[in-house]
C-alpha cells in the first residue's frame, strides 16, 4: 500500500490519530448544537481514522417522542443506497458475471426491441456514472404499483434520453434502476436479496429497508424523517414515498456505523468483499462525467471531490425528510458519515464540514463558489422551456430577474456569471442553492442544455425539431 507523503498535505495515520483524538472530545457538543441551530431532531455523527471509529449520538428519532437515538438505529439515507447497488455490480463485474463496457442488450434484450436501439448502445459503466443520457424518473406516486421490468420497459427507451449515452452527466433515478434490474437477471435474485446476501451479510450489516418486497419490519429502531417551516419554527415528520421498482436508487436504511463498515470496502481496506482494484476503479472519474454543481466528477456509483491535494469520495443521499452523507479518503483510510433525520440536515453538514476542516480534518466537499467566474448579463438566449424527461424547466425574463421555474413553480432567481454559469436564489427561503449552467449547441453555438441540480433538460424547441 502506498504511504502517505507529507509533502503532499497527506496525513500520517499517527497524526490522523491523533488529531482525531483531540477533536472527539468536543464532536458532540459541536454535533448538539448543530441539530439545535438546523432544527434536527436526531443525528449521527462516525469518524473513523486509524483503525479507530469516534461515533457519537444525539437527540430523537422522532421529534417530540423522546425515542434517543442510538448507535444502531438506521436512518433512510435515499440516494446513497446508489453506491451499494454500484458496490453489487462491480463484485459481479469481478466475479465475470458482468462487463463494464458490454453492451445491455447482450443481457437485456428486451429493451432493444423493434425500432429502439438504446440497449444496444448502453453500457453498465454509462448507468453506475450517470452518463446514461437518461433522465432523472418519474414521480414515485407514478410507478407506484408497477413492477421493475414494467418500470424498465415503460422508461428506458431511446425516446426518453435527454442527451446520447456517454455525452454527458445527468443524474438520473432510472439508470439505478435499470441497474437493478440488470443485477436480478443476472442474479437470479431480487435486488434485495442480492444486496443483502453478497453485500450486507458479509459486512454484518442489519438489513432494513425502505420500502421491500416482503414487507419485513425492521429489526432495529428507524429514524422518522422530519420538514420544517423556517418562517415559523415549526418541524414534523413525514412519511416515506419510494415506489417498491425504484428500490435500487434509494431504498436502503443503516446507521453512521454502517456507513463507515462500507465505505472501509471502498477504500480497498475490506479483504474478501469487493477486489481493491475494482474499489479503485469506483473511485476514478469517468470521461464526460461533469457533475457541475453536485461534485468536481464522478467514478462509479460515487461522487468524487478535491480539497487541497486530497482526492476523497463518497455520496449525499437525501429520503423523505432525511439529509444522510458519506466521505471517503483512501490514502489516510479516514472516513465520515452523516445521518440527519431532517431536510434541514443540508445546512447542518456544511456548517459541520467547516468545523472539522478547522479541526484538522478538511473533508471533501463542493465549493460551488468557485465553480463560478466573474458576474456577468443574463445571456437573452437562456430564456425558454427545458425538458428531462416529464419535467419542465422553464426561464424566464420578469422586471430585471431571471426566474427559474420547474413545472411551472418559480423556485430561484439566477445570477449570471462567466461561461453561461449561474448562482440559484431559493426564493422562499433567500438562501443560495446549487449553481447551475447552460450549455451551448456545439454546431450552431446556441443555448440549447440546461444542467440544474446535476440534471441535464434539453430545449423543448430542440426536442420538436428532431421529431
Amino acid at each position: 500500500m502506498r504511504q502517505p507523503n507529507p509533502e503532499n498535505g497527506e496525513l500520517t495515520t499517527k497524526e490522523v490519530r491523533q488529531r482525531i483524538r483531540v477533536d472527539a472530545d468536543r464532536l458532540r457538543g459541536t454535533l448538539s448544537e448543530l441539530t439545535v441551530k438546523h432544527r434536527v431532531p436526531g443525528a449521527q455523527l462516525a469518524i473513523h481514522s486509524g483503525g479507530e471509529t469516534v461515533a457519537i449520538e444525539v437527540g430523537e428519532l422522532e421529534h417530540g417522542t423522546g425515542r434517543h437515538v442510538t448507535r444502531d438505529a438506521a436512518f433512510p439515507i435515499g440516494s446513497i443506497t446508489k453506491s451499494f447497488t454500484a458496490t453489487l455490480a462491480m463484485i459481479l463485474v469481478a466475479d465475470g458475471d458482468l462487463e463494464l463496457d458490454a453492451p445491455l442488450a447482450d443481457e437485456l434484450p428486451e429493451l432493444g426491441g423493434g425500432s429502439d436501439n438504446l440497449a444496444a448502445q448502453l453500457t453498465l459503466r454509462h448507468l453506475l456514472s450517470h452518463t446514461s443520457g437518461l433522465p432523472l424518473g418519474p414521480d414515485s406516486t407514478e410507478v407506484a404499483g408497477a413492477s421493475r421490468r414494467r418500470y424498465v420497459l415503460d422508461y428506458c427507451r431511446s425516446k426518453n434520453l435527454v442527451v446520447p449515452p456517454g455525452t454527458g452527466f445527468s443524474y438520473s433515478n432510472i439508470g439505478f434502476v435499470l441497474a437493478g434490474y440488470l443485477i436480478e437477471v443476472i442474479t437470479g435474485m431480487t435486488w434485495w436479496e442480492a444486496v443483502e446476501s453478497i453485500v450486507l451479510r458479509p459486512l454484518k450489516i442489519e438489513t432494513s429497508f425502505i420500502v421491500a418486497s416482503d414487507r419485513r419490519p425492521p429489526g432495529r429502531p428507524v429514524a422518522t424523517g422530519h420538514s420544517g417551516n423556517p418562517l415559523v419554527d415549526r418541524i414534523r415528520p413525514v412519511d416515506q414515498s419510494l415506489a417498491l421498482a425504484e428500490a435500487p436508487a434509494g431504498a436502503l436504511q443503516v446507521s453512521a456505523i454502517d456507513l463507515v463498515t462500507f465505505g472501509l470496502v471502498l477504500a480497498g481496506r475490506t479483504p474478501g468483499l469487493l477486489p481493491p482494484a475494482y474499489a479503485e476503479q469506483m473511485r476514478q472519474a469517468v470521461p464526460g462525467a461533469e457533475p457541475f454543481g453536485l461534485a468536481d466528477g464522478w467514478g462509479l456509483g460515487l461522487m468524487l471531490f478535491s480539497t487541497g491535494n486530497t482526492a476523497w469520495a463518497g455520496h449525499d443521499g437525501n429520503a423523505d425528510g432525511t439529509a444522510c452523507f458519506l466521505r471517503i479518503e483512501p490514502v489516510n483510510g479516514c472516513l465520515v458519515a452523516l445521518m440527519s433525520n431532517a431536510s434541514s440536515g443540508i445546512g447542518m453538514w456544511q456548517e459541520l464540514v467547516s468545523e472539522l476542516s478547522r479541526a484538522g480534518l478538511p473533508v471533501g466537499t463542493y465549493s460551488s463558489i468557485e465553480a463560478l467566474g466573474q458576474p456577468t448579463a443574463p445571456p437573452p438566449s437562456c430564456v425558454g422551456s427545458y425538458l428531462n424527461g416529464d419535467t419542465e424547466y422553464s426561464v424566464t425574463l420578469e422586471k430585471g430577474d431571471t426566474l427559474l421555474a420547474i413545472d411551472g413553480e418559480a423556485v430561484a432567481r439566477l445570477a449570471f456569471h462567466e461561461g453561461f454559469t449561474f448562482a440559484q436564489q431559493d426564493l422562499t427561503s433567500g438562501q443560495r442553492m446549487v449553481p447551475g449552467r447552460f450549455l451551448p449547441d456545439p454546431i450552431t453555438g446556441e443555448l440549447d442544455l440546461i444542467q440544474v441540480g446535476g440534471r441535464l433538460a434539453r430545449r423543448r424547441d430542440h426536442r420538436s425539431r428532431e421529431s
